[in-house]
């Protein structure tokens, strides 16, 4: 399996996928969407009303791999699942839209027929992220007061996937 870049170089927020050439058939994305790993976005049980309201919000704007956003996401799942049943609801407010890319250059012998170098460095998709604003909510978590201690666990694991620095809002 390939190893993943250092996400440093993808944590600023810049303008999202578009391409500037003085060319204006050059300006679109060609290739494919790649597949995001997030797999559910509402979890537990949805028609219930409940109690208390959780959200962890990020501190700082950012982009957040699709891959942290699952991890996150199956942690704090799993720990609601196996305490309170499906006495929960627990939503993941933000979508994997922004395409990452990535132009790999080839190195060592016979590399100059492989690689264009820096022309038309537009890169290969390798994943998607989130992009977030400063104090947006990533997860909400609906719960009864009663295992409101239990939902703040929850959200402590989900912050220790995600790359940044997170608070817990109760309301």
């Amino acid at each position: 399996m390939v190893k993943l870049r250092k996400f440093s170089a993808y944590q600023r927020l810049e303008r999202p996928y578009t391409r500037v050439s003085k060319f204006s058939a050059e300006n679109f994305v060609r290739g494919g969407y790649p597949n995001i790993k997030v797999t559910k976005f509402n979890m537990g049980n949805t028609k219930k009303k409940f109690d208390c309201t959780l959200k962890l919000n990020v501190c700082r704007a950012m982009n957040i791999r699709h891959n942290a956003l699952e991890a996150a996401r199956m942690s704090s799942n799993r720990l609601l699942e196996k305490s309170v049943g499906s006495n929960y609801h627990l939503l993941l407010k933000v979508y994997p839209f922004h395409i990452l890319r990535e132009n790999p250059l080839a190195a060592g012998a016979g590399a100059d027929r492989m690689s264009t170098g820096m022309q038309k460095a537009f890169g290969k998709t390798i994943g998607v992220a989130a992009r977030l604003r400063a104090g947006q909510t990533v997860f909400q978590l609906g719960i009864d007061k009663a295992n409101v201690k239990l939902g703040r666990e929850a959200m402590k694991r989900a912050i220790k996937k995600l790359p940044c620095s997170c608070k817990i809002v109760v309301e």
